[in-house]
């Protein structure tokens, strides 16, 4: 959530930003009307309370007849506190309420517009001549079931669509690509986390997956839990309710997890395959900063994505993306999109998110800076996601005898095997 101060200090920023997301900007409005109320039946819930303690101490002192008539303003009293203090917690659930309901502040560089008005910041690698080389690309589907890497059709049977099996050197890429993103992690300095995949209310709403997001989460009503769409959902829920030392940032951790997504409003794209599924697993990096170092390692968080990319031989661009298809959480956002072949386009397989304060002041968690406690920044980066990973690697890197080059990053990791070949016609 954003910082009510700012919100009644500059309401045109907010109304601006707002705007730009191509969200309600009669929200704004709407808050302030009932901060005011808040504020206003507070004041008013103090006086009527300080009234009645100093009334309190002039009763015993009182005379007979004094006492009978003070006596009547004090059960007056109690009946106006009561009152006064309803109506305050009424009005502070309702800023609270609407509060919720506001995305972060937009940075100010961020390109404003909807899904196709990113900006390219810059681009990476060659995209290959499949024709100079004399052969049509396969994609990843038809690469996978020669490898026997890949059976989509038995996840469909066992799952229902969108949902497959690894198999053989399909597993074992996924394990290489697990661990080869966690050894570039752990050198960066971060801390390898394996986080729960379930994670309770409080955890999902504070990280702003419960506000437009919400209907591609997946709920357990019994349990009242929520499966994860990120590891950044627990990760950023870690240090919920804690005061961090400013000297102890930053804080980064590095989350393996699995990862479930409804897809909800995806129906007919991406069909084929594994590019957008129900279930995947996801290398996460997360960032603990004081405000003032966010949009450093936001830079940060992208110069690693990109040396991953780059270290998988991929070619790719890097995008800044448009106002209206930022999350709820994030002031900007970065993606990068590999290029897949077959496709003829470039998709996203990374992005990183500065989420300012936005996070951490609806998980309540602050930083000590000396005498001062203030909301900590949250920032968050994917590093390998692993089916998108997978398809860019396949279609990529794939020979025309439909076996598939090893990059060098991942032979350690695969027994120094350099090409993976076809075991199935």
């Amino acid at each position: 959530m954003i910082d009510l101060r700012l919100l009644r200090e500059d309401p045109d920023r907010v109304r601006a930003s707002q705007r730009a997301r191509g969200e309600d900007v009669a929200l704004v409005d709407s808050l302030l009307s009932a901060d005011e109320r808040r504020r206003s039946s507070g004041v008013r819930f103090d006086e009527l309370r300080a009234e009645q303690k100093q009334l309190g101490k002039l009763i015993p002192k009182a005379s007979a007849d004094e006492k009978a008539e003070l006596l009547g303003r004090a059960e007056q009293l109690k009946a106006d506190v009561k009152a006064a203090d309803a109506e305050r917690d009424a009005a502070d659930a309702e800023t609270q309420e609407l509060l919720l309901r506001l995305g972060n502040l937009v940075h100010p560089d961020v390109p404003v517009g909807g899904e196709e008005d990113f900006v390219t910041l810059e681009t990476h690698g060659t995209i290959r001549d499949f024709g100079a080389e004399g052969f049509e690309p396969k994609d990843h589907l038809e690469l996978g079931q020669l490898l026997g890497a890949l059976d989509v059709e038995r996840g469909a049977k066992v799952s229902g669509s969108r949902f497959y099996f690894l198999t053989g050197v399909g597993a074992l890429l996924e394990l290489a690509l697990v661990n080869a993103a966690i050894a570039q992690a752990t050198a960066a300095g971060f801390t390898p986390m394996l986080t729960p995949a379930l994670v309770r209310p409080q955890s999902m709403a504070g990280t702003g997956f419960l506000g437009q997001a919400a209907q591609d989460v997946y709920h357990l009503d019994k349990d009242d839990l929520y499966l994860v769409g990120t590891s950044e959902v627990p990760l950023a829920a870690y240090h919920m309710d804690e005061i961090i030392d400013a000297d102890q940032l930053p804080m980064r951790y590095a989350g393996f997890s699995p990862c479930f997504r409804r897809e909800a409003g995806s129906h007919g794209k991406d069909t084929r395959g594994i590019f957008r599924v129900h279930q995947f697993d996801k290398v996460e990096m997360f960032s603990y900063v004081a405000p003032e170092d966010s949009q450093a390692e936001h830079q940060r968080l992208l110069e690693w994505e990109k040396q991953w990319l780059t270290s998988l031989e991929l070619p790719f661009r890097v995008i800044d993306v448009a106002s209206a298809d930022l999350g709820a959480s994030a002031a900007r956002k970065f993606d990068c999109e590999a290029w897949i072949p077959t496709q003829g386009k470039y998709r996203e397989l990374t992005s990183t998110s500065d989420c300012t304060e936005f996070q951490s002041r609806r998980l309540a968690i602050r930083m000590r800076d000396g005498k001062q406690v203030k909301p900590l920044a949250t920032l968050n980066g994917t590093l390998c996601a692993v089916p998108r990973t997978i398809v860019a690697i396949l279609e990529n890197h794939q020979q025309a005898d439909g076996s598939v080059r090893v990059p060098e990053v991942l032979r350690p990791y695969l027994g120094g095997r350099e090409v993976l070949e076809p075991v199935a016609k």
